[in-house]
């Protein structure tokens, strides 16, 4: 079954309606036709659920309704198909040895969590396309929105206790690094821990620079939101996925536009 949408008709829709309304989620006249009756039943399921309620029915409200997804939803992991020449084309600005250099690192740390299928490595190349366009983990630079006028680097960080920072010098030492941008203490404390590696993280943050730690670091940020990336992915919500990463909009014009590039050259399998 595809993913439904207002709009949307058919019989697929059919059996939508017919499951809302078994769970006691009236969309009206079950007549086939996605409208605004069964926009708003599927909205109030899902914040039932506990999911995003976007209206638009992916594979995981799919599954919650007890309905099957579409085979086409099959992951295969096509990791070991991907090469630098064909990211390139993602990266347009991007110097070739920095994709040579380090894509073999994330293709194979997304492989080992999993996550080696077309759509998640488009998710993972486009979160890099719009965090570090280099192709190279690297340390956050300094701005007005993490340093004030007239402090020491990193100021604005040092009391952030959504980061889990105790004051200065926490700002500075846990700042972003990696492909993703791993920030604060208390993510360089949980990450470390994921990845086995203790408080090596904590201890010597720089490691997170490391292109093997950064990009295990990308598959288990990725990991851990895994099923609502794909919930986004699936409905063509581009923007809801990279806000999962980000927490806002930042960069997803360069992660729309490397996703889109990347559907058409990245082999399906």
């Amino acid at each position: 079954m595809a993913v439904l949408k207002l709009d949307a008709h058919g019989a697929d829709v059919l059996a939508l309606q017919q499951a809302l309304k078994a769970r006691g989620f009236d969309p009206g006249v079950p007549d086939g036709d996605f409208g605004p009756g069964t926009e708003a039943a599927v909205i109030a399921f899902q914040k039932s659920e506990g999911l995003a309620p976007d209206g638009v029915v992916g594979p995981l409200s799919l599954d919650r309704l007890g309905m099957p997804a579409s085979p086409s939803a099959a992951r295969v992991d096509v990791s070991a198909n991907v090469t630098p020449a064909e990211v390139s084309r993602m990266f347009p600005e991007t110097p070739l040895g920095n994709i040579k250099a380090n894509l073999p690192f994330v293709l194979q740390a997304m492989h080992n969590a999993n996550l080696g299928d077309k759509p998640m490595l488009l998710m993972a190349l486009g979160t890099i396309r719009a965090e570090t366009a280099s192709f190279e983990p690297i340390s956050e630079g300094r701005s007005r929105f993490n340093t004030s006028p007239n402090g020491h680097p990193f100021d604005l960080y040092d009391n952030r206790r959504d980061l889990g920072n105790r004051g200065a010098p926490d700002g500075n030492r846990f700042k972003g690094r990696g492909f993703v941008q791993l920030t604060g203490r208390f993510n360089y404390t949980t990450f470390s821990a994921e990845l086995g590696m203790g408080t090596e993280l904590v201890d010597d943050p720089d490691k997170a620079n490391d292109p093997t730690i950064a990009s295990q670091l990308l598959a288990l940020f990725l990991k851990d939101k895994e099923q609502r990336i794909r919930d986004a992915l699936d409905s063509g919500e581009l923007a809801a996925a990279r806000k999962l990463v980000n927490g806002g909009s930042h960069g997803v014009d360069d992660f729309r536009d490397a996703y889109r590039i990347g559907e058409r050259v990245l082999p399906d399998a």
